[in-house]
């Protein structure tokens, strides 16, 4: 197992967030991973709580590369700063940004402007990769979401916006008419991974998968015993499954 992966980081200001971010890679060839960060994280948190050490394997390998970037969006859901309304807004102005700025970037780093990422996180990052497999299965390849949390209605202050409606594959997924959008996420494949231990809710996973199975879009939910939602799951989960669907 390598120790120390190389990593190569780009900040830049993002018109559409109107603020600064930073995005990091690790590894120098194969499939791209979108690792979004948990609540309060940035694009370097990954590398900090070691999952760089335990991926080191596949990174060197060159079986896949591994992007990370601040989690902007998961940051204003928990902020105490705004209302429900503008957060749900603003998880659109983020997925504008995933769209027409980080998933072009992560495509010229790669040399490959075809290139469809798999999509991972844990936590509110497990949202994060949820999303943006089910609003845009022609940009991401795979779902793979740990330890999650989906109902974000906690955070709405008893309004279900239009924004809320979109950014939230809970709400949207069931209504998804027939066309181009359910076809391609059907041709795509979701992983809900939870453990059943301290802070995790496991009946989100299974909500999702009911959400996704009612519309034929293939996933699977893995309960993992006696795991709890920290770092020490993750790291044992995302090596499991990226080996697995890589």
């Amino acid at each position: 197992m390598a120790t120390s992966v190389p990593k190569v980081s780009s900040r830049w200001h993002s018109p559409r967030l109107g603020t600064e971010v930073l995005a990091a890679r690790w590894g120098h060839a194969g499939t791209p991973v979108l690792l979004f960060a948990t609540a309060g994280g940035d694009a370097e948190e990954c590398e900090r709580f070691h999952m760089m050490k335990v991926l080191g394997d596949l990174l060197e390998a060159g079986r896949c590369r591994v992007y990370s970037v601040d989690s902007v969006a998961s940051r204003t859901w928990i902020s105490a700063d705004h209302k429900g309304p503008y957060k749900a807004w603003f998880q659109n102005r983020w997925d504008e940004f995933l769209v027409h700025e980080l998933v072009p970037a992560i495509r010229t780093d790669c040399g490959d402007p075809a290139a469809t990422p798999i999509a991972a996180g844990a936590s509110l990052g497990a949202f994060q990769a949820l999303g943006a497999v089910c609003r845009h299965p022609d940009l991401f390849q795979k779902g793979l979401c740990m330890s999650g949390t989906y109902d974000f209605a906690r955070w709405m202050d008893g309004a279900h916006t239009l924004d809320y409606h979109y950014a939230s594959p809970l709400h949207f997924v069931p209504r998804l008419p027939e066309g181009p959008q359910l076809r391609a996420l059907r041709s795509r494949f979701v992983l809900l991974a939870s453990g059943d231990g301290a802070y995790e809710a496991p009946w989100e996973s299974w909500w999702v998968a009911d959400a996704l199975g009612r519309q034929g879009v293939p996933n699977r939910v893995d309960i993992w015993k006696g795991y709890r939602h920290d770092w020490t799951t993750w790291r044992e989960m995302l090596p499991k499954y990226l080996a697995e669907q890589l």
